[in-house]
């Protein structure tokens, strides 16, 4: 398979076409290597319009959704970020273009490694990789001016807008049944404020489930 082809293609007919403009996302989709991102027998879908599955039950955000979720983010040069649920830490890697540096957090350490293994086989050393609780974010690092999630949300834990800077920004998408809309929360002077960016359903990520009612 031209891997180089594929990656032409899904940033020309995936994310220019879904107003994604930064050239600083649109250079590093089509320039990073995302099949060493995916297990080798996955790698033929690693360019396709769709999540693509690293380990059971675990997915990379569909091209569009990610970059769409770092355009809605406008991360600058000297900010830092946070990715969380990262899996193999393909959209840390994007998101690490366009700032300063990226902690990219998982709860499965294979996963972690896996990560680890593809950032160091693409030379990058702006993106560090840990394993923790998604819930908990990674205070470690905190504040960051930049933090999106992989993956989906029914619940936003109180962690990650802790962790937030003054004027940082937060971009999950959420989920609400079967429909999702991605959301931008930003923080000013200890206030939150969201909006609401897009439309987009992927697989929840592990943890953040809403808690069942309870029913009589």
């Amino acid at each position: 398979m031209d891997f180089a082809r594929a990656r032409d293609g899904m940033v020309e007919s995936q994310v220019r076409t879904n107003d994604v403009t930064d050239p600083r996302i649109l250079h590093a989709m089509r320039t990073l290597p995302r099949e060493r991102f995916v297990p080798a027998h996955k790698r033929a879908l690693a360019y396709a319009d769709a999540e693509v599955e690293v380990a059971r039950g675990r997915t990379l955000l569909r091209p569009r959704d990610l970059a769409k979720l770092i355009h809605a983010l406008a991360p600058q040069a000297h900010e830092r970020g946070l990715e969380i649920a990262g899996a193999t830490a393909y959209g840390g890697a994007v998101l690490a273009a366009c700032c300063k540096e990226v902690v990219a957090v998982d709860p499965d350490p294979e996963l972690s490694l896996a990560a680890r293994a593809a950032l160091e086989s693409c030379g990058l050393g702006g993106v560090r990789t840990a394993s923790t609780g998604i819930a908990d974010g990674w205070r470690d690092g905190a504040p960051y001016d930049v933090i999106m999630l992989n993956g989906a949300c029914e619940i936003v834990p109180d962690a990650w807008l802790d962790q937030l800077a003054d004027n940082g920004r937060l971009a999950v998408i959420v989920r609400q049944g079967p429909a999702g809309s991605a959301r931008v929360y930003t923080k000013t002077k200890g206030a939150v404020a969201s909006r609401s960016v897009f439309d987009a359903a992927p697989p929840l990520a592990p943890g953040l489930s809403r808690p069942p009612a309870f029913a009589f």
